[in-house]
């Protein structure tokens, strides 16, 4: 899909028959990688939702811009696509460094967003160093099993320049100053084995938004989408489904 700047955006998509669930559901990727890492979950939530997957601008298949996109920009382009493919409101999922992009998405784009799910949401203030965010995920490295076929592709299409400006974007990102005007229901997931996002940071989170809530997978570490899409999927349904029970609670 292109978009008004001319950059081409990939999308995966579900197919099959009509599900249903009326709303659709919109897959974010996190930092460096792309919707490759997103397909298992899409599997799992596609029985129930039309399921979809963009790479952003600079990752994946998707055209690379000329300067790399910073976390308001990558924001609006998921705007600009969902818009360009007719896609009038969606639940958003975002894993790490794409829950601070849904962030910024929510504050900006209000009127796109139902549900918002913020899946090991980064960064956490008391760790906003390269330093100590090198340690975090170097102990999360330990704790999920590697996957060298979906990961050295993704970093190596998105390029090493690239990814060291979106980690610095990454660290200079508040989200904690953003959080309190996102006005949609959110639910803030975290693995209970998370190095990147300790228990009182996703408390913290989950409090500063006027309507979330946490729930915590046991044994999980910080991507669940890829290691545990099942009991990801098992906590996500019930919340996404409030919408067509006619439901806005948070």
């Amino acid at each position: 899909m292109r978009l008004d700047d001319g950059l081409e955006m990939h999308y995966r998509t579900s197919i099959g028959p009509a599900p249903p669930n009326p709303v659709a559901v919109v897959l974010v990727h996190g930092f460096v990688v792309s919707s490759r890492y997103l397909v298992p979950l899409g599997e799992h939530l596609a029985p129930d939702f039309r399921v979809y997957a963009p790479d952003l601008p600079g990752f994946g298949r998707s055209d690379k811009p000329p300067q790399t996109l910073s976390i308001d920009k990558l924001a609006h382009a998921l705007a600009a696509w969902m818009q360009a493919i007719g896609l009038e409101r969606a639940h958003l999922i975002g894993n790490s460094m794409s829950c601070n992009i849904l962030v910024e998405f929510a504050v900006h784009h209000p009127h796109l967003v139902d549900r918002l799910v913020l899946q090991g949401p980064t960064t956490d203030p008391r760790a906003r160093s390269t330093l100590s965010q090198a340690i975090r995920w170097l102990q999360n490295a330990l704790r999920e099993p590697p996957q060298p076929g979906l990961m050295i592709k993704d970093y190596a299409t998105t390029g090493l320049r690239s990814a060291f400006e979106n980690f610095r974007y990454l660290l200079d990102h508040r989200i904690e100053e953003r959080l309190p005007s996102v006005q949609a229901p959110t639910l803030v997931v975290r693995g209970t084995r998370d190095p990147i996002v300790p228990q009182g940071w996703a408390c913290q989170v989950t409090t500063l938004l006027p309507r979330g809530r946490l729930i915590e997978i046991p044994g999980a570490a910080h991507t669940i989408n890829l290691y545990a899409p099942l009991e990801f999927t098992r906590v996500l349904r019930p919340f996404l489904i409030e919408t067509t029970r006619g439901s806005t609670a948070a």
